[in-house]
């Protein structure tokens, strides 16, 4: 063989392990974000979709499901694995509905519900990027939200859909449902409005969002009187620093109840828009979902 030959091959199979090492097989949820999904035009939406059961259904079947065995081990699973009559799991958990950023699923999706899981909380991510009609709502390349408007809506029939069917499950403990999010996943968890004991929380946890916007629909917390949230921004949020989006959720929150906005002023969570890398967020939102578990 050409010598030049065998050197191009060893290259070609050294460039194919490094890629390998950066980019991990695929697992589920992989293919709902921003470079995979193809979107729907503006124009081709009607109202009807919002809240198209079939679509919502979508969502929920496409969920990411995490559920920690006695040791404290995360078991991965699809939600098929996962309904009635075909999961043997017995033991009833407290379940965080979670909620993804306007560009879908990203590594820090699964880094957030694993910890949950690691730390006895059974996760339930439905994927709204499942969703075959949805527009791109934006690009996080130039930090430009707000692409469709309505995309508030169909996340919250969406948030609202799994709350619903998550507390029908049998290992799940319809007592102990907490809502989350981070960015629109947090805005979506925000604004959610619950005027049916079937799609309450016992709380909310609120990763990267103001509460203002310009749009009066985005704006404030829908949280009932005795519900508390915990809302979580850096000061200088690269995507919230318009007059509009500029702040913190501090004014809307019930602080009574034990609800609490954690502004980060200093330090390099100040001008981070995703917060929960570190161990101080981890600690802070999982002392929140513990503090308010029911017996």
């Amino acid at each position: 063989m050409n010598p030049e030959n065998v050197l191009l091959r060893r290259l070609i199979g050294l460039v194919v392990a490094g890629v390998s090492l950066w980019f991990p097989p695929r697992t589920h949820g992989d293919g709902y974000g921003n470079g995979t999904k193809t979107f729907t035009a503006p124009k081709e939406m009607v109202e009807a979709d919002w809240s198209d059961v079939a679509e919502m259904k979508r969502t929920w079947d496409a969920a990411l499901v995490r559920v920690s065995d006695a040791d404290g081990q995360v078991r991965k699973f699809s939600m098929d694995e996962v309904t009635e009559g075909s999961f043997p799991e017995q033991t009833k958990h407290p379940t965080v509905i979670y909620l993804h950023g306007c560009s879908g699923v990203w590594p820090g999706t699964y880094r957030r519900i694993d910890f949950l899981a690691e730390n006895g909380f059974a996760v339930i991510a439905p994927l709204s990027f499942a969703r075959k009609k949805y527009p791109q709502s934006c690009d996080t390349k130039n930090h430009r939200g707000g692409m469709y408007r309505p995309t508030l809506k169909m996340r919250q029939f969406d948030a609202g859909f799994a709350i619903e069917n998550a507390k029908n499950l049998s290992w799940v403990d319809a007592k102990n449902v907490f809502l989350m999010g981070l960015s629109q996943g947090g805005i979506t968890t925000a604004t959610f409005r619950s005027d049916d004991p079937t799609s309450a929380v016992n709380a909310r946890v609120v990763e990267g969002w103001t509460c203002h916007a310009g749009w009066e629909e985005y704006r404030g917390v829908n949280a009932p009187e005795g519900e508390p949230v915990l809302t979580l921004v850096g000061e200088r949020d690269p995507w919230f620093q318009r007059p509009a989006t500029a702040g913190d959720c501090g004014s809307f929150l019930n602080t009574k109840n034990g609800s609490r906005s954690v502004v980060f002023r200093q330090g390099p969570l100040r001008a981070r828009h995703e917060l929960f890398e570190t161990d101080e967020v981890k600690q802070t939102v999982l002392k929140f979902l513990r503090d308010h578990l029911r017996d």
